[in-house]
């Protein structure tokens, strides 16, 4: 018959879940629980698991009654029917039951359907079936709480979450389907350990003449999976709240409202009951192949919703990493840093490689440390290295993060952040790669009043050097740092004789390498390098983000272009020129102060504008207070009034020329004191907080 080949088939395909069955078959014959409750999204192989139930129940003579939800209506009359006549079938067809094994096995498939019976099932109907019974429920919602509240449940039931197959089981599926060998690690790319997944990609590479290594599944095969694991949705807000959960690494409340304002609350309660999202200490995560798939899905069908909803999420972790505690810096640097996740990087990919996080942990400084560190920098890089490090203990112990086995306490890796605003011959002559990068800062745009430049160290051991969970924490806390800076102009990163992976991915993201390579243990050490002055963070974000989203950065973008760095009198300089320029906004617009930061805080707009409504704005200011009334009507009818000559503005203040010229010459310095200092503090910050 048709049926014993179909379960001829099914039985061929099914691979895996040993534990789950010899759960099961402890049940069978009596030596474990009276229920089974099996949970996990759709498509993780909950029927195929029952079948398989159906199956062991057979061989042991057992009668099977199978009851689906899909067919069910939710209400115990329905359901109690249904049992009888499914039960007065399995009898009719198994007439010879296995001495001493009277009762069938239940098995009530797709249970979500008819959610709504669990109480009823649990208080009314499960407690009267015979002791010898066994029950098996498969549904996508773990079961409720009050089942494992309740004494009397303690023993009789046990719950089987069910995961992804492992990589050695999901080989065996793809066996199972003949997939040739250069199809396996698309496939696995895709589907993970997910069956149906894996089931349906293999079906359709399989059937793909041209499908190769580089094989990514079409949008129908997404569109088909969607419908099996996620459904239809209450509402387009649930929607989008679901592909924001999906795009973002970890979701919380606060997250989703940045993202989504309207009914973030609402939205959230009903995210974290979704078969498919779990809750962690941080926030909501999806499951991975659902999160892969509604973001591909979303970025196919709604480009424009799809970057706006990005712009939004980006936006907000930035803003969170700048504002939040030290202590949540790295979690927060690792959710923007997971929007990167599909661009590859030299870090990340043990995201892809089933490395465990939470396997490190980042630590200060402690005094009894200094012996093992110095071991660890000797092993790592050699004995002068290990004396510079020993060197900065010794003068900056707050610089030093160190990074440990969370299961044993082992040190695997430190790193160092050396915050310095001036040079000091005894750190130049104890730490080659300082005097390096203070030679390089000197020698290109020396630091100004209130800078200061920062120099990062990292000492790993060999082991941990490549791919390794330890370096995206090194990485995090550097970001982390760069962000969270105030008045920093010289970022350094030193290197020891750098991969091509990694030069390669510091220069993508906006780091690089000067000339000098300092020395220690006559090993060269390479220096990349960011002045932050000229590209600021919040352009440097948005830089990296333009990449994220996949669009150039060599097409140039006013908003995003670098800044010029001016010192304290090429600044002044360029102000009083700007002020004689003022009557005609075209010259403005090459002044080298349209290229700073005095410029880019302003509203968008052109920049020969922008400086023109500065520097009036500036000299209007100083009406406001009337101890500089008169060097506002000196500057006012010099530069805003188009008076030809000074003399002449002089006569029409009824002033004499040198106290004119006097009152003019404070109110130059005045606007130049006061737009220098909005240079270095930004607009928000007066005076007398800037110390």
């Amino acid at each position: 018959m048709l049926g014993s080949r179909l379960e001829a088939a099914r039985e061929q395909a099914f691979v895996g879940r040993e534990e789950e069955i010899a759960l099961f078959k402890a049940a069978l014959y009596g030596g474990g629980c009276n229920v089974l409750y099996v949970h996990g999204p759709g498509g993780i192989g909950k029927s195929a698991l029952l079948r398989r139930f159906a199956h062991e129940a057979t061989l042991a003579g057992r009668p099977v009654t199978t009851l689906d939800g899909r067919t069910l209506e939710p209400s115990p009359t329905a359901f109690a029917t249904a049992f009888a006549t499914a039960f007065a079938t399995a009898f009719a067809t198994h007439a010879q039951p296995a001495p001493g094994h009277p009762d069938p096995i239940l098995l009530i498939d797709n249970f979500e359907r008819i959610q709504a019976l669990e109480s009823w099932l649990r208080e009314r109907f499960l407690p009267h079936l015979p002791l010898t019974a066994l029950v098996a429920i498969a549904a996508r919602n773990p079961p409720d709480i009050r089942w494992q509240a309740d004494p009397g449940w303690t023993t009789a039931l046990t719950i089987l979450p069910l995961h992804d197959l492992p990589p050695t089981d999901a080989q065996a599926l793809l066996d199972s389907c003949a997939v040739p060998p250069d199809l396996r690690d698309p496939l696995l790319t895709f589907a993970g350990g997910h069956p149906l997944a894996l089931l349906l990609g293999a079906a359709v590479a399989i059937k793909d003449g041209h499908a190769s290594t580089r094989w990514t599944p079409h949008h129908n095969v997404v569109a088909t999976l969607l419908d099996q694991l996620v459904g239809e949705l209450p509402t387009p807000a649930h929607q989008h709240a679901l592909e924001i959960c999906a795009h973002a690494h970890l979701t919380t409340e606060t997250l989703l409202r940045a993202a989504l304002p309207h009914d973030a609350p609402h939205l959230f309660r009903w995210l974290r009951h979704l078969p498919f999202i779990e809750s962690s200490p941080h926030g909501l995560l999806p499951h991975d192949l659902v999160r892969e798939l509604l973001d591909t899905d979303l970025r196919w069908r709604d480009p424009d919703g799809y970057t706006t909803m990005h712009n939004r999420i980006y936006t907000h972790l930035a803003d969170t990493i700048r504002t939040t505690t030290d202590t949540d810096v790295l979690p927060a640097v690792a959710s923007l840093l997971y929007l990167h996740r599909n661009h590859h990087t030299p870090t990340h990919h043990h995201h892809q490689e089933g490395h465990q996080e939470g396997q490190f942990q980042e630590d200060t400084l402690h005094p009894h440390d200094l012996g093992t560190l110095l071991r660890l920098a000797t092993t790592a890089e050699g004995p002068a290295s290990a004396r510079t490090a020993a060197h900065w203990a010794a003068h900056h112990p707050e610089a030093f993060r160190l990074y440990r086995r969370t299961e044993t306490g082992e040190l695997v890796a430190f790193s160092t952040w050396l915050r310095l605003t001036e040079p000091d011959d005894h750190h130049l002559t104890a730490d080659p790669i300082v005097a390096a990068a203070w030679t390089h800062a000197r020698a290109t745009t020396p630091l100004r009043a209130g800078e200061h430049l920062a120099i990062s160290r990292l000492w790993v051991l060999p082991q941990h050097r490549d791919t390794s969970p330890v370096l995206d924490l090194i990485q995090s806390r550097i970001i982390g740092n760069c962000l969270r800076a105030e008045r920093m102009a010289w970022s350094y990163i030193a290197i020891r004789r750098p991969n091509r992976a990694w030069t390669e991915h510091l220069q993508r993201y906006g780091m690089r390498t000067i000339p000098a390579q300092p020395r220690l243990d006559n090993t060269p050490y390479t220096l990349f390098v960011h002045d932050w002055r000229a590209v600021p963070a919040h352009t440097w974000l948005d830089r990296m983000n333009r990449l994220l989203l996949g669009r150039t950065t060599d097409t140039p973008d006013p908003t995003t272009s670098d800044l010029a760095v001016l010192s304290q009198t090429e600044f002044t300089e360029a102000v009083r020129k700007a002020l004689r320029q003022l009557p005609r906004p075209g010259a403005l617009a090459t002044s080298p102060l349209a290229r700073t930061r005095l410029i880019a805080d302003q509203a968008p707009q052109d920049p020969g504008t922008a400086l023109s409504d500065l520097l009036r704005q500036a000299i209007d200011d100083l009406r406001e207070d009337p101890r500089s009334a008169k060097l506002h009507r000196a500057l006012s009818i010099t530069f805003l009034h188009g008076t030809p000559t000074q003399e002449l503005a002089a006569e029409q203040l009824g002033l004499p020329f040198t106290t004119y010229r006097r009152h003019l010459t404070t109110g130059i310095e005045r606007i130049c004191t006061d737009l220098w200092h909005r240079e270095l503090h930004g607009a928000d910050v007066p005076a007398h907080q800037s110390t």
